[in-house]
């Protein structure tokens, strides 16, 4: 059973550090105050040096080994698939395993074979993970390291935007048909070789992909749903629209980032001054959402922690537009990875990701 951190140094192993996510995962961590490296895993790249897949921390001297590491806690950041059938024997050693692939990320089974197209190896401890958004179920994740098993299934790139973005919307019972029409960086397409993800295929164009059957879509409506639970309305049927979300992703011309721009028509009408006070209220405390008075650009959190939501209704239409930004490979993968851990070991939820965005 892990203990919260009181001051002291929490060690950690990263499996999948070659990647893109699991080089940012090495960047924070190496500055993070309370966090020492215990080792790096990755598969066939036994002794190689971290450079030799992340030059930018050539300076850091890591190497990468095939065993295992043991430490207080482990980042998975592999295909789908992997990490569950890793999760037992890392939890069995008495680490917190903090995945931040898919495989922890959806409550029900039967959704991997739908949406992963693999049967779950350990439904058991699929039932034990916590969905790892901190803004949603912090207290959840903060309860998890007094048990037998600390799992974090730690959300998409595209449903972190998302959530965020429709959260108070959801919690309100507001959301009666939705449709979420998102961007990202071709980062979000991970590191290996395609030829669809050629510069030259790439640059200067927009593509529309995975239509009607984008795997993000399942968490986004797992979480939309069970805001929707939880406030004034507690019903399942407060949000019609959650239920079938239409998600329709881009691939556009740029490095990193996501935007996703929700529409929604709304269960009742609404005015812009409730709309106000639904998001102040949601977010006014939170160290890594800022709710602002212009649609915001994905350039505004470029190398931050960072989501920007803004929303208005159309005095013309009715209908009600939610736009969010994140950098996916911090807020949508490493960094709210940090952030996880910093909640789970009773750390103030900033250390180590208080830098700001990178402009130009």
């Amino acid at each position: 059973m892990r203990s919260r951190s009181g001051g002291r140094t929490i060690t950690v192993g990263i499996i999948g550090a070659t990647g893109y996510a699991g080089g940012e995962l090495v960047r924070l961590l190496l500055n993070h105050p309370n966090v020492k490296l215990a080792g790096l895993y990755g598969r066939n790249r036994d002794h190689q040096p971290i450079a030799a897949s992340h030059p930018h921390l050539s300076g850091s001297g890591l190497v990468i080994d095939q065993a295992i590491p043991e430490a207080d806690a482990v980042f998975t950041a592999l295909p789908h698939g992997i990490a569950a059938g890793m999760a037992a024997d890392i939890v069995a050693r008495g680490s917190a395993l903090f995945d931040i692939g898919p495989d922890f990320r959806l409550h029900d089974p039967a959704d991997y074979p739908r949406w992963y197209k693999f049967e779950h190896p350990s439904p058991e401890l699929l039932a034990q993970a916590v969905y790892g958004l901190p803004e949603l179920h912090r207290d959840q994740m903060r309860a998890a390291v007094d048990g037998p098993n600390t799992i974090i299934g730690l959300p998409g790139c595209y449903p972190t935007a998302t959530i965020l973005t429709l959260a108070p919307l959801a919690r309100a019972g507001l959301i009666a048909d939705l449709v979420v029409d998102a961007k990202s960086g071709a980062s979000g397409a991970g590191r290996e070789p395609r030829a669809d993800l050629l510069f030259s295929e790439v640059n200067e164009s927009v593509k529309a992909y995975a239509m009607f059957s984008h795997r993000h879509t399942a968490e986004m409506e797992q979480e939309l749903q069970q805001q929707g639970e939880r406030g004034p309305l507690a019903s399942r049927e407060a949000n019609p629209g959650v239920a079938m979300v239409d998600f329709l992703p881009h691939l556009i011309p740029m490095t990193r980032g996501i935007l996703t721009s929700c529409h929604v028509r709304p269960t009742r009408p609404v005015t812009q001054d409730e709309l106000d006070t639904l998001y102040a209220e949601a977010y006014r405390d939170e160290p890594f959402v800022q709710f602002v008075a212009d649609p915001p650009s994905t350039k505004q959190v470029l190398g931050s922690n960072m989501c920007r939501v803004w929303c208005r209704v159309d005095p013309r239409t009715g209908r009600v537009l939610a736009i969010g930004v994140i950098d996916n490979l911090i807020k949508g993968a490493a960094g709210q990875a940090v952030q996880a851990l910093n909640v789970v070991f009773g750390l103030p939820e900033t250390t180590g990701l208080e830098g700001y965005p990178i402009a130009p």
